[in-house]
């Protein structure tokens, strides 16, 4: 059992990693970020006095690196003492006897492990997640007079790890919301002689938590990881390929009905950029931008925006106005001059989820 905590440990700091065969845009620093509340009790893992149970509550500060692997740093109140050993266990004298209103306070820093993501494709939509945790902590005690005492007969600071295992429930429009709930172990390492470091059942609590995490909004306009699905996209572009070298003509022509008399270029390929979007979502992407960036300042533009298949047609209308104007926003910032926005609604499948602009 041991082993396999320390193995969980090593894996939740990172150690070895499998690359994903999905591709996930790049979060920065503040993306994937959490914060939350969690509430519980703990009990001594000897089973010899369960009772009273040990009130804790807590707050967690965190963030994912990505879909498979993150990190928390967490504060953790105990309200109890029951069966907290500070000395050598068995000696009767190592038990914490303590009356102020916060016994204990633990801060630790943990490594997290989604299973779920790791053994199943990534899903920022999915309800249900089975997380580990693993980590190293610093916990200090109050209210013992012993603990501080010339003859050290306990010790009211000690190097601490926690073990636990997370059900995840994600809930919100957005899953932005996560609630959990934690059957944990609390490890008191350094409570024998000499603050020797030693994982023993006599010095630990055995814990059950339940909270609340919120996921601060991203970057990438989502609470969660953006993922591509790097096989469909390059299917739909090259079938845009085909299409624009088969019939070019009805393209353009389907994107800019009117073309201005005294514009004698002839229109080409070239001429126009392409703009994906996340179904049901009209924000842009950090690559949609650098598609973007390319436009020259004082250009003019005609923009179109389309919906795929899905959802009703009113929806759909709205939706694909919607990324029109969120790119002509975009490049207006940047001086470019919008001719005009257009949403087309759905525009069959080869126009699935895009903005099509045409740069004069």
């Amino acid at each position: 059992m041991k082993k396999l905590f320390i193995a969980l440990s090593m894996l939740a700091m990172g150690v070895v990693s499998t690359s994903a065969q999905v591709a996930y845009e790049k979060s920065k620093l503040l993306d994937n970020v959490y914060v939350g509340v969690e509430g519980g009790v703990v009990t001594p893992m000897t089973f010899k006095t369960i009772f009273p149970l040990n009130p804790a509550a807590g707050l967690k500060f965190g963030k994912w690196f990505n879909p498979m692997f993150g990190a928390n740093l967490e504060a953790l109140a105990f309200f109890g003492n029951n069966g907290f050993y500070t000395g050598a266990p068995g000696s009767g004298i190592g038990m914490l006897d303590s009356h102020t209103v916060v016994r204990g306070l633990n801060v630790g820093l943990n490594g997290n492990v989604n299973f779920t993501n790791i053994f199943c494709e990534y899903n920022p939509d999915r309800a249900f997640e089975l997380i580990g945790e693993a980590g190293i902590g610093y916990t200090i005690f109050y209210g013992d007079n012993r603990a501080v005492s010339p003859d050290n007969t306990l010790d009211d600071t000690e190097l601490t790890s926690k073990t636990g295992l997370q059900f995840a429930f994600n809930f919100g429009e957005e899953k932005q919301f996560q609630f959990y709930v934690e059957p944990a172990v609390l490890w008191n390492l350094t409570h024998g002689p000499g603050d020797a470091v030693q994982f023993n059942k006599h010095a630990a609590q055995l814990g059950l938590f339940l909270g609340v995490n919120y996921k601060f909004m991203t970057s990438n306009g989502t609470h969660n990881f953006k993922v591509y699905d790097v096989a469909a996209m390059n299917k739909e572009i090259n079938s845009l390929r085909d299409q624009l070298a088969a019939k070019p003509k009805e393209v353009i022509k389907e994107v800019v009905k009117e073309v201005p008399v005294e514009a004698q270029k002839e229109l080409c390929v070239e001429d126009l950029i392409f703009v994906t979007f996340a179904q049901g979502k009209h924000y842009l992407t950090n690559d949609a931008k650098a598609a973007l960036d390319k436009v020259p300042e004082g250009r003019h533009v005609q923009i179109v925006g389309t919906a795929s298949p899905e959802g009703p047609k009113e929806l759909n209308d709205r939706l694909s106005q919607a990324r029109a104007d969120e790119v002509a926003k975009y490049l207006q910032n940047k001086g470019v001059v919008i001719d005009s926005a257009t949403g087309k609604g759905v525009q069959g499948v080869t126009s699935n989820r895009l903005a099509v602009i045409y740069v004069k």
